[in-house]
Formats: C-alpha cells, structure tokens, sequence
C-alpha cells in the first residue's frame, strides 16, 4: 500500500506499508484455490468462502488503521487506486478448479477483490486500472507524457528511502490517478 498526497500534479508519498490479507499459519491461506483445487465442490466452496471472508475482515481492519494513521499525521484518505489484472475469472468454482491458469487468476482476484470491498465499506471511492494501461492511461488523464510520469514515480521513492520496487512505484502511480479523479 502506498498513499500519497497533492499537490496532484507532483505528489509526495506519505505512508508505504504491507498489508496482509491472510494469516500465513493457516494452510491454504495464500492459495486458497490450489489449496481447493483437490476437494470435492462443496468443501471447496466452503474453503474459499472462509478465505474470502477472512481477505475482506483483514482488509477492511488494514484500510482502517491506515486511515486513522493518515488521519494522525493530518490527512484525509480520499480515494483508493487498485491495480488490476488484465484476465478474466472464470464464471464457476468448477470451472476455475479446472484449470491451472484460472486457480492464480481467481487467487489475484480475490485479494483485489477484498480492498475493493474495503475501500467501500470505509466510504472511499475506487479507481481500477489495469497494469498494461497504468502509465498509458496516467499520461492521458494527468496530462504529462509517459517518459517524464515514470520519473517522477520512480524519483517518489526517495523522500521514504529504499526499497522502492516495481510494485510500489505501481501503486504509486494507482493511488495518483485515484487521487486525481477524487479531485475532478
């Protein structure tokens, strides 16, 4: 998770942390539909509806606690950016369990899914954007070409030190256009 805060037009990062959406002493937790994927239906229905519940119960804690914190140092959480996956799900648990590339795209999907509830029990709007379009779609709606919108994510990392990594400078750049649309 990385916040960052206006002006929209050079942000500053100010909180970066891990937040986990599983307890990694439960076996399964991190995978839940590998961990599904030899039950029988119904078990494993039940497998992955506790895991869902538990991602959104630590979701919804996490994004609470960041805000209070944000809210502490003086701001105001005002919208969150979730980066996106560019597959689809399949429609059916059968039919996810069926197929290897499915079982690690709905496992994306549900730990996405959980901050998106999180934002929205916390009353934060949710801008989505899939990471193949991420910088294209930051130039289009900030307005600065694509070369100089990946320095300036890349140089954000300096103000909170290392490690600054891919992942990070992608939510930066997430959390940005949240903020900018939150400010339309």
């Amino acid at each position: 998770m990385v916040a960052i805060a206006r002006p929209s037009d050079s942000p500053a990062v100010i909180d970066r942390r891990r937040i986990e959406l599983v307890d990694s002493k439960v076996p399964g937790a991190a995978q839940p539909y590998h961990a599904a994927e030899g039950l029988d239906l119904k078990e494993a229905e039940k497998l992955v509806n506790r895991s869902v519940e538990e991602a959104r119960r630590r979701a919804r804690q996490a994004l609470c606690a960041v805000i209070e914190d944000l809210g502490k140092k003086g701001y105001d959480a005002v919208a969150c950016g979730i980066l996106l996956a560019s597959g689809r799900p399949a429609t059916t648990l059968a039919a996810t369990l069926a197929s290897h590339a499915l079982i690690h795209s709905a496992e994306g999907e549900l730990f996405r899914e959980a901050l998106m509830h999180a934002s929205k029990h916390c009353g934060l709007p949710v801008t989505g954007v899939k990471e193949r379009e991420l910088y294209d779609r930051g130039s289009a709606e900030l307005g600065i070409p694509i070369e100089k919108l990946q320095r300036q994510v890349s140089e954000l990392g300096k103000s909170i030190g290392p490690p600054w990594r891919q992942d990070e400078k992608h939510a930066a750049m997430v959390a940005w256009l949240a903020l900018a649309a939150a400010h339309l």
